[in-house]
């Protein structure tokens, strides 16, 4: 896929502000290292993350993606009126219903001529709003599109360190490492036409592939598999088949993706990866061939904050000025399912 007129315009963020190191987490469960004889340390160790962030207490999804909205809006200076579609992109959401991108769409003020719902592609759910906005973009049904995302880890956290107090075993710790390295956080991307961008990145396209025989991998759900309230929730991931799994379809999709965007056998001058730790960074920058230089990470103070990571990234490292003007920056995403998707900027 390929556009001509679609520019990311501003990014707009909200880091949360509780501080939990892994030492902290780790101090909860004392009573599972005693038992399995496991030292302290072992959090940072194997996934590089030495502290997340967590939501207050009874904070709801909506809140986070507003204050980033409203952000990215500030910085671009169009008004909510400009919005034709508002897309919330993230795996927690405020209810089964109605879409959290509602509660988004009357905070920020959008007219009532938008579209307005949300979308569900575990951690891709923001890079997928990104392509139905640029799409609706280069069809010229709409000129501006906001795309938003609010991830919490607390209560998924709390829950597993639960169960494993409960049930020790080092079958199920290595279930629920990936689960501990969760964050909190929120985002938004807006999108604009040409006409409408003066100082925005260009959206140039991208590529996806799939591998769906793997949607077992990751499996964030109610345990018998049926949605409904009072429904005890847990998350176990195969980290080692992830990884394994991951990084080849990662391979094939970037084969495409370089042939899709004519690099002719070069690499992009920058790279943002989805951010899950030093062990996803390192053998699927190998596995590209990319060098760690190119890459900017955000995991080690900020851990996977699902959909969220990969923007939030991207606008850090555009302050930090690691992304600098005319750079060919590739969103490198791969998500449960296993989906992947990488997106081209002109930045």
């Amino acid at each position: 896929m390929n556009y001509s007129k679609v520019y990311i315009d501003s990014f707009g963020y909200e880091l949360a502000p509780v501080v939990v190191s892994s030492s902290d987490l780790e101090k909860r469960l004392e009573p599972v290292y005693k038992k399995m004889r496991l030292n302290p340390g072992q959090l940072e160790a194997l996934t590089g993350i030495f502290e997340r962030r967590y939501w207050p207490h009874k904070h709801s999804m909506h809140e986070g993606a507003s204050i980033a909205a409203k952000r990215a809006l500030a910085k671009s200076g169009l008004s909510p009126s400009d919005i034709g579609m508002v897309v919330y992109g993230g795996v927690c959401r405020d209810n089964i219903e109605p879409a959290t991108a509602c509660s988004v769409a009357d905070c920020i003020g959008a007219g009532s001529h938008a579209v307005v719902y949300d979308v569900s592609n575990a951690c891709l759910g923001v890079l997928t709003g990104m392509i139905q906005v640029a799409n609706a973009i280069e069809l010229g049904q709409i000129k501006a599109g906001i795309v938003v995302s609010s991830e919490s880890a607390r209560q998924i956290v709390d829950l597993t360190i639960e169960r494993l107090i409960a049930a020790p075993s080092m079958e199920t710790f290595k279930k629920t490492i990936a689960t501990m390295t969760g964050g909190s956080g929120a985002v938004a991307v807006l999108l604009t036409s040409k006409e409408l961008s003066s100082k925005g990145h260009r959206l140039l396209g991208g590529v996806l592939k799939n591998d769906v025989k793997h949607h077992k991998l990751c499996v964030w759900g109610p345990d018998a598999g049926i949605m409904g309230a009072g429904a005890e929730v847990f998350m176990e991931t195969d980290s080692v088949g992830v990884l394994t799994h991951g990084a080849k379809l990662g391979k094939e999709t970037f084969e495409a993706f370089k042939k899709e965007m004519g690099l002719n056998g070069s690499l992009p001058d920058k790279v943002i990866c989805h951010q899950v730790g030093s062990a996803h960074q390192k053998l699927i920058l190998e596995s590209l061939g990319i060098p760690k230089g190119k890459d900017y990470a955000t995991y080690p103070y900020l851990g996977n904050i699902g959909t969220v990571s990969l923007p939030l990234t991207a606008a850090i490292a555009s302050e930090r000025e690691f992304l600098k003007k005319d750079d060919l920056v590739a969103f490198l995403g791969i998500g449960s399912g296993l989906n992947c998707m990488m997106l081209a900027v002109e930045w």
